[in-house]
């Protein structure tokens, strides 16, 4: 398959731009990529409470013309997410009741982790946290000097986790002010950012913000979260590097999901193609039963099917484990 050249010219945009100038409503995307919204057979939701953001990047790895590209899958809003679903819900995982306040969030042993911002550069529909209160807990500027004695009574605590929304939708000056207060923690031996900015809008991966991360005192990991191969061009491959010579270590986290990545063939290639990058395969996830991310769901049996093939064709530092997080468990529980 041949991919259409739509790049903007990123090269004369900051990345806070390119933030900005997302696309923002499924007409506009759907028609910069030359589909027919009469093609698509569910109807595209365009009054969605979780409303569709695509950075340009992310959407210039879509196939130009074809509506079952699965990039785009991921990110358009369907009316089909409004219809209620038995045994999804808004928050599947229960962290409103690990929730501790200031942003953060305490469920296993000896890590927190804490919502440095509601935002996010791109909304995909899967997304576990789709529903969660980012008004009432994000982080702010002034509950930093608070959070941070909140983790000091944790003492357990050797592990940060940032993650949101996005940790790197923050600018460089506020991450680095929130990467100070967290180096006085003195029990802190890791620092870890779920992100996926670096996959989506890999021009956020400034020299700055890797500089920043190569100088924080610990060890520090970046879970990157990109579930499909198409989604790891040039760019990204750049943006890895940046953090590569900063003695960053680099994991991907996938979501298997229906009718984008549910086939042998398809994870094998991602993990291939994210080891070139240098990043090792981490996690693959069962959907978090959310509500609205019903047609995502992958049957048990067929993701074990899928795994076991992994298993056949890949080296084993090179298979993701097959996780389902639970409400409740002291860990991810492997299918």
């Amino acid at each position: 398959m041949i991919t259409r050249n739509l790049r903007i010219e990123n090269d004369k945009m900051s990345w806070e731009q390119q933030y900005a100038a997302s696309f923002r409503n499924p007409t506009d995307l759907l028609t910069w990529l030359g589909i027919d919204i009469g093609t698509i057979s569910d109807a595209i939701d365009t009054d969605s409470e979780f409303p569709l953001r695509v950075p340009h990047a992310f959407a210039s790895r879509m196939l130009h013309g074809n509506p079952d590209d699965p990039l785009l899958r991921q990110v358009l809003p369907l009316k089909n997410e409004r219809i209620p679903v038995s045994g999804f819900s808004n928050d599947p995982l229960d962290e409103e009741n690990y929730t501790v306040g200031n942003g953060i969030i305490k469920k296993y042993q000896g890590r927190a982790l804490l919502i440095a911002t509601g935002a996010c550069a791109i909304h995909c529909r899967y997304c576990f946290r789709r529903h969660y209160p980012y008004a009432d807990e994000s982080l702010t500027r002034e509950q930093i000097s608070t959070m941070i004695s909140e983790l000091r009574r944790m003492g357990d605590l050797d592990e940060v986790i940032l993650s949101g929304g996005d940790p790197l939708s923050l600018s460089d000056s506020r991450l680095e002010e929130l990467l100070d207060a967290l180096a006085t923690l003195p029990k802190l031996r890791r620092l870890r950012l779920h992100t996926r900015l670096p996959i989506v809008l890999p021009d956020r991966v400034t020299g700055r913000l890797a500089t920043m991360l190569g100088q924080f005192p610990t060890e520090v990991v970046c879970v990157m979260h990109a579930n499909h191969p198409n989604e790891l061009d040039d760019q990204v491959a750049a943006a890895m590097h940046r953090l590569r010579v900063e003695n960053v270590t680099l994991l991907n986290q996938s979501v298997l999901l229906n009718r984008i990545n549910n086939d042998s063939d398809t994870i094998e290639l991602l993990c291939k193609k994210g080891f070139e990058m240098g990043v090792l395969s981490y996690y693959l996830h069962q959907l978090d039963p959310v509500s609205g991310t019903h047609a995502f769901a992958v049957g048990d049996a067929e993701a074990n099917e899928i795994h076991a093939e992994l298993l056949t064709r890949l080296p084993g530092y090179l298979v993701p484990k097959l996780v389902r997080e639970q409400a409740g468990a002291l860990s991810k529980t492997p299918l």
